[in-house]
């Protein structure tokens, strides 16, 4: 499937229901003309077994109507596993599409949208899911008959047939009317919930700082006003909501009524018998219960509806490149950045301005700079991560965006200045994009990170669990851990952002002696401000506002940032 056309999607994921949709639509013919056989027994017990006194005629309907009553029973069972089949091979088919097409999205697309928006996107596969397959699919199934019962009412109960042509138009009426207003309730409610759930994402995501600086009483009052918000606006639609309910359950009252009356004005001038009335009272329930459902049901139509637009929005986001055309060797590690230019908004100013050069291969490689002055972006851009606004970024002389993000990393390991752990053990962490590595390659990445010594005096090593964000670990015995899994691939160009920001000044020397050693045979670049990494890079690339101001060998690079103290003038006759 593409999932960049359209609504391809839907048509993926219903695909393989087709037959079940027919199916479906075959069980609910026999379950509506079964429906027919209680007004057609009601109509035949009052007008030939009381009035005939047909005992033997009423024993026969028994009996068929309980063969009847059993086969109903059957279908609906049928029906209701036929869904549930449904409902699980959409859910499977849209989530599966739907998470391939999330990390498939570029940095930049993923970092526009609030964390909440991505979480609510994956609720609608519920809503999609529960529209095809819930309460709402077997309505749209049972409406298409309300036009058999309204014409067997008229062939066996023409004078009320007409108060059922009033009242089904108004019940559209209403219908359509509560789908509008409940449209837009649902959207100002689903708006105040993530509104809501972005505060509370926040707070959690900063649990440490909240309380650190005890913000439970400063952040408290927006807390207090988002979340009066979403009661608010829930107790709106809820309102709406069920004064539609209401006027429907009312109209389906006052239908009954006007057929009863007809009907007994009807039987009074003889034109019909009370068994026809009676059978006609049900099957205009039958007629008119769906309509009324209907105006319950609209709410979930429209959540299908805007479900199915924000899910159209995320697959009709251009994706990155998933797959190559062809499978190169691995590189040298020569990276050469030609005028490059990023800013992260189209009028905004240019966070990286015009770089231009080559690095590699091989070699230990620093970047300095105030902060705010692209390292970061720089090494993104590098990763392959981000995509400039012009220029390119060239390894061993191929454009990087020919290559997928599973080549690039293989080929260019990178440690971002956030250390992200996931609940799992140590070993799950250190090979989480290598899950087949034997354990001397995860051992090995291990050491050169300098974290095997610690991992085995766990009580658990590489077994040990992490829960999520790997709490129960220091911060510089998780930096160590993230920084073993940037060795995890061996790659000929590895990118550290800030690596030895959370250790000590041992497990800095290790690092320092791991990557002096790295650097003989593969391209290294780091964004440090530590003078221990800093002593043992080959070259210095110097950032101001995007630019490169200063480049060059390591030694020359730091003696012109700090040069010595100058000696002071000498004068003549006195001591220096």
């Amino acid at each position: 499937m593409s999932k960049d056309e359209g609504k391809g999607w839907l048509r993926y994921a219903l695909r393989e229901s087709r037959g079940a949709f027919r199916d479906l639509a075959l069980i609910s013919l026999f379950i509506n003309l079964l429906v027919l056989s209680i007004p057609v027994f009601v109509l035949q017990v009052y007008d030939r077994v009381v009035f005939q006194s047909g005992m033997t005629t009423l024993q026969g309907l028994v009996i068929g109507m309980g063969i009847v009553i059993g086969f109903d029973f059957i279908l609906r069972q049928a029906r209701s596993r036929v869904f549930q089949g449904v409902a699980l091979r959409v859910d499977a088919a849209v989530g599966r599409a739907l998470y391939n097409k999330v990390v498939s999205l570029p940095l930049r697309m993923l970092e526009s949208r609030p964390t909440t928006f991505w979480q609510a996107v994956f609720r609608d596969v519920d809503a999609i899911r529960n529209a095809v397959s819930g309460p709402s699919a077997a309505l749209m199934l049972d409406l298409p008959f309300a036009i058999l019962f309204f014409i067997v009412v008229l062939i066996i109960a023409p004078p009320v047939a007409w108060v059922l042509l009033v009242f089904v138009p108004l019940f559209m009426i209403l219908a359509w009317r509560s789908g509008q207003v409940m449209r837009k309730a649902a959207s100002d409610e689903r708006e105040s919930a993530m509104s809501r759930e972005g505060l509370l994402s926040e707070l959690i995501a900063g649990r440490a700082t909240v309380k650190s600086l005890a913000l439970g009483e400063t952040v408290g009052p927006r807390w207090e006003d988002r979340h009066a918000q979403a009661i608010e606006v829930a107790q709106q639609r809820g309102e709406a909501g069920d004064g539609y309910q209401n006027l429907g359950y009312i109209m389906t009252m006052s239908t009954t009524v006007v057929v009863t009356t007809v009907g007994a004005l009807a039987i009074l001038e003889q034109q019909m018998t009370i068994g026809s009335l009676i059978a006609a009272n049900m099957l205009s329930a039958r007629l008119v219960g769906p309509m009324s459902q209907l105006v319950s049901q609209w709410r979930m139509f429209m959540q299908f509806r805007e479900s199915a637009k924000r899910l159209d929005e995320v697959f009709a986001m251009t994706s990155e490149r998933t797959e190559a055309g062809i499978e190169l060797p691995r590189p040298k590690g020569a990276v050469h950045l030609e005028k490059l230019n990023f800013q992260y908004k189209a009028e905004g100013h240019p966070v990286i301005n015009g770089i231009d050069g080559a690095i590699g291969p091989g070699g230990l490689h620093g970047i300095i700079g105030a902060n705010g002055s692209g390292k970061t972006t720089l090494l993104k851009l590098i990763r392959g991560i981000y995509a400039p606004a012009n220029g390119r970024v060239l390894l061993d002389e191929a454009d990087i965006a020919q290559f997928t993000q599973r080549q690039l990393a293989d080929w260019i390991g990178y440690l971002p200045q956030e250390c992200t752990l996931f609940a799992g053990t140590i070993r799950e962490n250190i090979a989480i994009a290598h899950p087949d590595a034997d354990d001397a390659a995860v051992v090995a990445a291990a050491e050169q990170a300098n974290a095997h010594q610690y991992i085995v005096d766990l009580p658990d090593g590489y077994d040990t669990p992490l829960s999520e964000g790997g709490h129960g670990l220091s911060t510089g015995q998780r930096q160590r851990i993230a920084v073993a899994r940037a060795f995890m691939s061996q790659p000929p160009v590895l990118l550290l952002d800030e690596p030895s920001s959370n250790l000590d000044k041992e497990a800095e020397q290790g690092l320092a002696e791991t990557l002096r050693d790295y650097s003989r045979s593969n391209t290294a670049m780091i964004v440090t401000h530590s003078p221990v990494l800093l002593a043992i890079c080959d070259s210095i690339l110097v950032l101001e506002k995007g630019r490169v101001i200063m480049a060059g060998p390591a030694g020359q690079v730091l003696a012109k940032l700090q040069p010595g103290p100058k000696p002071l003038p000498v004068q003549e006759g006195k001591p220096a």
